[in-house]
């Protein structure tokens, strides 16, 4: 049975996304949409999704779709569904709410009245209404308003899934796991010599970025080592259905393989080095990467194969973020901002220490500064749109060449 699926993403990642779609199902018809990717899929491609991409956010299911004037219209919108068919009374429910231009006055209220559709389907079929549970629901259903349509969803992934169910270790403004990838999808890298060579982040903060380019190197798959909803739910839940899904995990456990490029992370924080490390393992990617205490102003290339190219792919910190550490620090910690002078130095850094690889190197640097290429004296050669959380940011390509790098 295919059923509308939809891909939520952050802005900017939507074409990124429709490729992945596109390199997960071959066959699927995947639609790129302001927000995501859309496509038709039943629970085959349910489980796949979840399991094989790092884009979205997450992967739901459309089972409702209406126009709509009032909440009445939104509690007939959830009676139309047969819920006996995707949970039990035994089962929980949560309904989160969004909206953009609906002309309802609260979205708790709208949310309330899909609660209550769902109880009363399932008490006139079954004799018994499901609970709600705000934390860890069995059943968590996603309700989109527009201006005058409706969309009701389930939510297959549960969690959101750039928790990759690795991360214990954290620092100041971790960056998201799924924006990371978006970072290097931007890039081209593949963990290949011919799709982006080694890579080395030097602020690699709790490792997001070196770690998820460690698992696509050496193919592991982002949803190995979590849960989701959709174990939960009864179109999944037949002998049939779960040996499947056992099959899908086996496949990609059999696709893990040693990374064939070397991937080097380094901070200037030793605290911060070692909680890397700890996620790695977790990850089971400790073995694919380097890691190194160090200021991303003093620490030298690392040393590749004359053939192989090298990518450069960093986060560094902003003030909107995080202060600068480092030879760069300002000495007043009550000044949020980025020095000045840090982005000038470390371009100056880069001309010295990574301009005379036969291969090249290239720099991607995630900034919410438009003004960052000429703080750095430097011309980018590419600029991609991309959100950090609410902050909106571009990943600028710098091709780091000798003589002028520009």
């Amino acid at each position: 049975m295919a059923l509308p699926l939809f891909l939520p993403c952050a802005a900017g990642v939507e074409d990124f996304l429709a490729d992945e779609v596109q390199r997960v199902l071959p066959n699927a018809q995947a639609r790129k949409a302001r927000g995501g990717v859309s496509l038709e899929g039943g629970p085959d491609e349910v489980m796949q999704l979840n399991l094989e991409c790092r884009l979205p956010q997450r992967v739901l299911v459309e089972v409702a779709e209406g126009a709509y004037h009032d909440e009445n219209d939104l509690y007939e919108l959830g009676r139309s569904v047969d819920w006996t068919q995707w949970i039990t009374p035994q089962h929980t429910l949560r309904v989160d709410t969004t909206a953009q231009r609906s002309p309802l006055k609260s979205l708790n209220f709208a949310a309330l009245r899909i609660k209550d559709a769902v109880c009363d389907v399932m008490r006139e079929a079954a004799g018994e209404r499901p609970s709600v549970d705000t934390q860890h629901p069995d059943l968590p259903l996603v309700l989109h308003l527009g201006p005058e349509r409706a969309s009701l969803y389930i939510d297959s992934s549960g969690e959101p899934l750039f928790k990759r169910g690795w991360r214990e270790d954290k620092g100041d403004a971790p960056l998201k796991e799924t924006l990371a990838a978006a970072m290097l999808a931007a890039a081209g890298w593949r963990g290949t010599a011919e799709h982006g060579g080694a890579l080395h982040d030097p602020c690699c903060g709790s490792g997001t970025i070196a770690i998820e380019a460690a698992q696509i190197a050496c193919g592991i798959a982002p949803g190995l080592k979590r849960r989701f909803a959709f174990e939960r739910l009864l179109p999944f839940s037949s002998p049939e259905m779960r040996a499947q899904w056992q099959r899908l995990k086996s496949h990609a456990q059999s696709r893990i393989h040693a990374s064939a490029v070397p991937i080097v992370a380094s901070d200037v924080s030793f605290r911060m080095v070692d909680f890397a490390r700890r996620n790695a393992q977790r990850a089971g990617v400790e073995a694919a990467i380097t890691f190194h205490g160090g200021d991303a102003l003093e620490r030298p290339a690392p040393a590749l194969p004359p053939e192989l190219p090298g990518t450069l792919m960093l986060n560094p910190p902003y003030g909107e973020r995080i202060d600068v550490g480092g030879k760069a620090a300002r000495p007043s910690a009550q000044d949020r901002d980025t020095p000045q002078d840090f982005f000038a130095r470390l371009a100056s850094h880069w001309k010295r220490a990574y301009t005379h690889h036969p291969a090249g190197w290239t720099a991607y640097v995630l900034s919410p500064d438009m003004r960052l290429p000429s703080e750095m004296r430097l011309k980018e050669s590419r600029r991609v749109p991309m959100w950090n959380g609410p902050i909106e940011c571009r990943l600028f390509r710098f091709d780091l060449v000798a003589g002028t790098m520009r």
